[in-house]
């Protein structure tokens, strides 16, 4: 029975947020949005199988080198190449600070100890503090029903520790929820700070290279001071497979879809596509590595994300108007 609500949850958001993906009749925005979706919730799965065998910090610098080296590789194929600058590169140096070390590498060694759906959920969380963050510092004026959407939010989570309170006294589990909400800190920090900067790109995918190719030194550093066994005699082809697919599907593929879908709907109608991210790793870690959706899991998956999607409401996210095709 729950399986099967879980499943009609999935079906249900699929068909509303992508009703005004489909009436567009642009194939290449139907892919593009599909990769979005599907992909990165996809991450979550691809982390679990590849910790499994791989140290964490392993996992995410080598992940984001190898996305560094095939931006490298495109941005030379364009000629596109060159110097950012001191300014531009500190703020890359900052956000790939935030964004990758610290909001994805802390959430690939957390997932060392968590469910992927566990961590997908918990991550879904991050508009809170994007959203009470905003407030603090005078970027967005408090409102009753963002104040509804936090409320729903932090009552999801009280169902995802319902019965699993005392798993805290785990020193591995405790060490990974704390990761995991430092993870989702440096993410919605990063989020705040690229909005306080208003930080326009000019060239993305330059930007990009910066970011990624900082970010995994700074992990793979990371992970040969902080790893105490590292052994690549025992990473298994189903770990190394997952790492590889995470760099070049998670990182480079679905960042070109992502940006594709920008230039043909709205910045709001996109973020739709961070519900499905959600609920599609949570069915994942269900048919995939069999981790369990209890009831109250469930409940929490639908408050989490309500409460996220009321802090995120406008009236534009469900406007349709026709774009030019290709």
């Amino acid at each position: 029975m729950i399986n099967q609500v879980a499943f009609f949850i999935f079906i249900t958001l699929f068909r509303i947020n992508t009703f005004n993906f489909f009436i567009l009749k642009d194939i290449k925005l139907l892919i593009a949005v599909s990769i979005v979706a599907i992909v990165w919730g996809t991450t979550f799965l691809g982390i679990r199988v590849a910790v499994e065998t791989i140290p964490g910090w392993f996992v995410a610098g080598i992940r984001q080198f190898l996305a560094g080296i095939i931006m490298l590789i495109i941005l030379l194929s364009k000629k596109e190449l060159k110097w950012i600058g001191w300014k531009n590169l500190s703020y890359q140096l900052i956000f790939s600070s935030l964004m990758l070390i610290a909001a994805n590498g802390l959430t690939t060694v957390a997932e060392e100890n968590l469910s992927s759906s566990l961590a997908a959920l918990i991550s879904a969380t991050s508009p809170i503090l994007v959203f009470l963050g905003s407030i603090f510092i005078g970027l967005q004026k408090f409102s009753y029903r963002g104040l509804l959407g936090v409320l729903l939010c932090f009552g999801g989570v009280i169902f995802i520790f319902w019965d699993g309170i005392q798993e805290l006294a785990n020193p591995a589990y405790r060490t990974g929820i704390i990761l995991l909400f430092c993870a989702i800190t440096g993410w919605a920090t990063g989020t705040i700070f690229t909005k306080k900067m208003n930080i326009q790109s000019k060239n993305i995918s330059l930007n990009l290279f910066y970011q990624f190719i900082f970010a995994g030194i700074v992990q793979i550093i990371f992970a040969l001071a902080f790893t105490e066994n590292y052994n690549f005699e025992n990473w298994s082809t189903k770990s190394i497979s997952a790492m590889l697919y995470l760099a070049v599907f998670g990182s480079v593929i679905t960042f070109f879809s992502f940006h594709y879908a920008l230039t043909k709907i709205s910045p709001i109608q996109v973020s739709i596509l961070s519900y499905f991210n959600t609920i599609i790793a949570i069915i994942l870690g269900w048919l995939i590595l069999d981790e369990q959706i209890s009831s109250k899991f469930i409940v929490a998956t639908i408050l989490i994300i309500l409460g996220v999607f009321i802090i995120n409401y406008k009236p534009e996210m469900f406007k349709t108007k026709r774009l030019k095709t290709d």
